[in-house]
């Protein structure tokens, strides 16, 4: 039972998430954040005598809006436009507006 619920909540949090990020790169950027911070978060929570699937699930949720953000590797500054929306800029200097 807790096997089948670390693996649904993991690909409910990479489908959430591949959902929302706008290009190839930042989709694999938010899929490898989810996978590790799943690991992560399982290990913290093992060691802590915690609910296994529960850490793993926290950390892909986690991993993966890090590995969005931080495409790359790189940082990304996030920007407010007139209208409130926010956006960051690519290489190119266009702007990709963040989906919530």
């Amino acid at each position: 039972m807790r096997t089948a619920l670390l693996v649904t909540a993991c690909l409910s949090s990479l489908m959430l998430t591949s959902a929302c990020a706008t290009d190839r790169g930042e989709r694999r950027a938010a899929f490898r954040g989810a996978v590790i911070g799943a690991a992560g978060g399982a290990a913290v929570s093992a060691i802590a005598g915690g609910d296994v699937a529960q850490g793993a699930a926290i950390g892909a949720a986690g991993g993966a809006v890090i590995g969005a953000v931080t495409h790359d590797g790189r940082r990304r500054d996030v920007y407010r436009d007139n209208r409130g929306r926010e956006y960051w800029e690519d290489d190119r200097g266009r702007r990709r507006y963040v989906r919530h």
